[in-house]
């Protein structure tokens, strides 16, 4: 659907006026960057940093490292900075701390941007990420097609009440549900870190004797499962597909350790955040969809770039 309907458009048109008093020379786009360590992330960033080169905009990263109120001070930072816009990824996705933070620059004229993550409030002009539901649904229906329909299957999630998480485990039960033999008997937290989801794995393969295959939300988990399965002597019998398509997930998919990953873009996102900024400085329409989930906020708008599926056989 075309953007500018409603009463959103009234507010794109509030943004506009309010961002062009702040104008200078350049342009300046703010990056409140969930970290910038992770491989996923540092893609991010280098696709906003090369958009800001192309098209003369001034960037400005601040690194959250994964706190909430850091990241909450660095908008506030942007804000007072008056930069022209917001580019945000929330610590948690579609987090109220994230929805406050973003509330804030709104509030002050300036238009926030969704990178990858929701950010929890109804203000945010528009959200550019992966469709989560269909990268799981690649996942479900390819551990369920290598299982041969049946199994028991774990399920490492991010962080809890994370929205990203969701939409991804969601879209992987969906797709299981097609396989009435295959079992989910674990799911849980491992908060897209590596070394916790060792730990998470190697706790499960103490409870449970069989697991024949794991869902990893995000690479950095499923990398760390992978790390446990091979302590216990275990990995040469279980499936194991992460999702991000990061360096180390695809290094492990090639040398067969990982029997696939869900192909994520992140720097084409960041450099698509850096051209929607543009376009909303500008008054120019663009087209995204309305997302309408049960979450507290409600409503977003957002563009969703569609998931892939890397195994041996796509290289």
């Amino acid at each position: 659907m075309k953007f500018k309907t409603g009463v959103l458009m009234v507010l794109l048109g509030v943004l506009v006026l309010s961002t062009v008093a702040f104008a200078s020379d350049k342009i300046v786009i703010g990056y409140a960057a969930r970290n910038v360590e992770n491989p996923y992330w540092v893609a991010a960033v280098n696709g906003i940093k090369d958009a800001g080169a192309k098209y003369g905009v001034e960037v400005v990263i601040h690194n959250a490292a994964g706190d909430p109120a850091k990241q909450r001070n660095d908008v506030q930072d942007f804000v007072q900075a008056k930069v022209d816009a917001i580019l945000m990824t929330a610590i948690v996705t579609g987090s109220a701390a994230s929805g406050a933070a973003a509330d804030v620059a709104v509030k002050a004229g300036i238009p926030v941007i969704g990178v990858d993550t929701s950010i929890g409030s109804p203000r945010v002009a528009v959200t550019i990420r992966t469709d989560n539901v269909l990268g799981g649904k690649l996942a479900g229906e390819y551990i369920g097609k290598l299982l041969n329909g049946a199994g028991n299957v774990v399920v490492l999630e991010g962080p809890a009440g994370d929205t990203n998480s969701a939409l991804r485990v969601g879209g992987f039960m969906d797709a299981l549900k097609q396989y009435p033999d295959i079992k989910v008997i674990a799911s849980q937290p491992a908060d897209w870190n590596r070394e916790k989801g060792f730990n998470v794995m190697s706790d499960l393969l103490q409870a449970f004797p069989k697991i024949d295959a794991v869902f990893g939300a995000n690479d950095e988990m499923a990398l760390g499962a992978i790390g446990a399965l091979k302590a216990a002597d275990r990995l040469k019998d279980t499936v194991v597909v992460g999702f991000d398509a990061t360096p180390d997930g695809v290094a492990a998919v090639n040398n067969g350790e990982m029997a696939a990953t869900v192909q994520q873009h992140p720097y084409e996102e960041g450099y698509q955040a850096v051209e929607l900024a543009l376009k909303i400085l500008n008054g120019e329409p663009f087209s995204s969809k309305v997302v309408m989930r049960d979450w507290p906020w409600g409503i977003e708008h957002a563009i969703e770039i569609p998931a892939t599926l890397i195994t041996p056989k796509s290289k």
